[in-house]
């Protein structure tokens, strides 16, 4: 859990991008040219003053993840026991909420299974994934991978993120556990597991990922190393590709879109500096950093990435992230003073 107190600057400009100021009234909402460009090269953003900004009759606590329907529906992932999912219209007005059972939501994917689509929530403090149809029926419940003999208990299981394929197997990344990847098939059975220290993967490592089906070989599994400040490229047996550092980060998800990979970062210094900051990075097809979104400009030296580091104050915890169809991204947080995700669009729509 983050412990951070907002300097007043910070929460002002929060407050400003929230519009909650004057009874809810959004100052910069006829003047948006004012807010922050964000990123460099073809990838510069500018905020959405006011988006998703709701009453107090639909609070958030942490934010942590945010998945879009095939209807255009946006579904954010909350741990407040009032409502952990909120689904929102790309305007940014409430459609529905539901939820009061998930106390340690944190992952959150969306799947197409035949004619319908379905959710996969991550719980730390339940042990447990859970399989929900889009209002909220659970459908499946995934306990500890007892099988495996590398848990004494549940306890010990606390799952970040899952990863899924077509035919309908899926990853565990235990991310806040003991470190393993699981793969389970489509009935929640346990095929497979790897990593954990002796296959290489440190603590505070797996926290979620995507799986890279662009080719020409396998598929790969593109894991966020978190605190590790790496991405990892496996096999989806588990076998290490390739490890790509990136210094002053802290990668939490991996959005791929086209050519090009969308990293959230907690933070620049994280866990040694817990009031640093975060910011978003793109990545090329080599895994070259191409912009950092609220982050300083990338800079190679011999082919080496130099440490980067967040610019700007915008952002504070960046936990996930939605790019969607027309480019715009949102950015949920987590423990950044209860505050709704932000939006941004291409700085070349505005």
């Amino acid at each position: 859990m983050l412990d951070r107190r907002l300097h007043r600057r910070d929460f002002l400009a929060q407050t400003l991008l929230s519009g909650t100021l004057a009874l809810g009234a959004n100052p910069l909402s006829a003047s948006e040219n004012k807010l922050p460009v964000l990123g460099q090269n073809q990838f510069q953003y500018r905020p959405v003053a006011g988006w998703g900004v709701l009453d107090d009759k639909t609070p958030v606590k942490n934010c942590s993840a945010m998945v879009v329907d095939a209807q255009g529906r946006i579904y954010l992932l909350t741990d407040h026991l009032a409502n952990n999912v909120i689904v929102y219209d790309k305007d940014g007005k409430l459609i529905n909420k539901w939820g009061t059972r998930f106390p340690g939501a944190h992952g959150l994917q969306i799947v197409k299974e035949n004619d319908r689509e379905v959710l996969f929530i991550t719980d730390l403090n339940l042990h447990r994934v859970f399989k929900t149809t889009l209002d909220g029926e659970i459908l499946m419940e995934v306990i500890y991978p007892k099988s495996t003999g590398k848990y004494a208990s549940e306890k010990e299981f606390r799952p970040a993120w899952t990863l899924h394929l077509p035919d309908g197997d899926f990853f565990v990344l235990d991310g806040y556990g003991k470190d393993y990847i699981m793969r389970y098939n489509r009935a929640g059975k346990v095929l497979n597991y790897f990593g954990g220290p002796e296959g290489g993967i440190a603590h505070w490592g797996p926290h979620g990922g995507t799986i890279d089906t662009r080719g020409p070989g396998e598929p790969e599994l593109v894991i966020a190393m978190s605190d590790q400040q790496t991405i990892k490229r496996l096999s989806l047996d588990g076998k290490l590709i390739e490890e790509i550092a990136l210094p002053g980060s802290n990668p939490r998800m991996i959005q791929i879109v086209g050519e090009h990979m969308f990293v959230p970062h907690l933070a620049d210094n994280w866990p040694k500096d817990r009031d640093s900051r975060g910011y978003i990075s793109v990545l090329d097809r080599d895994y070259k950093i191409v912009s950092n979104i609220g982050g300083t400009p990338p800079r190679y030296v011999d082919g080496k990435l130099q440490p980067m580091r967040q610019q700007g104050s915008f952002f504070q915890h960046p936990h996930d992230l939605l790019v969607a169809t027309d480019g715009a991204i949102y950015v949920p947080q987590f423990a950044s003073g209860n505050t709704y995700p932000v939006k941004l669009v291409p700085e070349t729509s505005t």
